[in-house]
């Protein structure tokens, strides 16, 4: 079915999710849901993109952990998203949430207004957990059946995991310091089960 002729929201993107689940799952849209479209501009090249890491990555996961079980807390960032994520919350006086689309692919394949991709890495991403499962023991899985990741962020054991899939199959694993700065202390022996992949 052509992309124009269906409600945009119910596009599966694997066996298991839609565009809206995909798009509408995080706490800054459900916080200003009113105020964002969360979807893509770039319909022809985001969705192939997000189906890949669907079909690659999640169908995978849910396959194994139970679609019960499976937790999605960030999927696609629009452009209108990402607005919103910049701002600060009015009660806190902190951001609405950490982003940087230049590296983290979040925002897929969606392009500036000069033309440009708001990240040349392309791809896509997201960030999930499995309930009642840590996220160390998710890690491992999804290296031990060498799902073909591009990038993974692991923040802890009580956390989401951040996964991309995209063209360059870097198989990154970083994880971060109470700075927020990206570092593999901790994680070597994560890091060398990817090498020779």
């Amino acid at each position: 079915m052509n992309l124009i002729d269906m409600d945009i929201g119910e596009i599966k993107l694997g066996k298991y999710l839609t565009l809206e689940q995909f798009c509408t799952c995080s706490q800054t849209y459900k916080k200003y849901a009113q105020e964002i479209n969360p979807y893509p501009k770039n319909l022809t090249e985001v969705i192939p993109a997000l189906q890949d890491l669907n079909k690659f990555i999640l169908d995978p996961v849910i396959d194994y952990f139970g679609i019960e079980k499976f937790c999605l807390t960030y999927g696609f960032c629009s452009q209108d998203l990402k607005k919103y994520l910049d701002k600060k919350d009015p009660v806190t006086g902190e951001k609405n949430g950490r982003i940087s689309p230049e590296k983290d692919q979040h925002m897929a394949h969606e392009v500036k207004s000069n033309g440009k991709y708001y990240c040349e890495r392309l791809g896509a991403s997201c960030d999930f957990f499995i309930i009642d499962v840590p996220s160390d023991k998710v890690v491992d899985w999804i290296l031990q059946t060498r799902l073909p990741f591009d990038s993974m962020y692991f923040y802890s054991i009580h956390r989401p995991i951040h996964i991309s899939y995209g063209p360059q199959h870097k198989r990154d694993i970083w994880t971060f310091t109470t700075l927020r700065q990206p570092t593999r202390k901790g994680i070597e022996k994560w890091v060398e089960l990817t090498k020779g992949w």
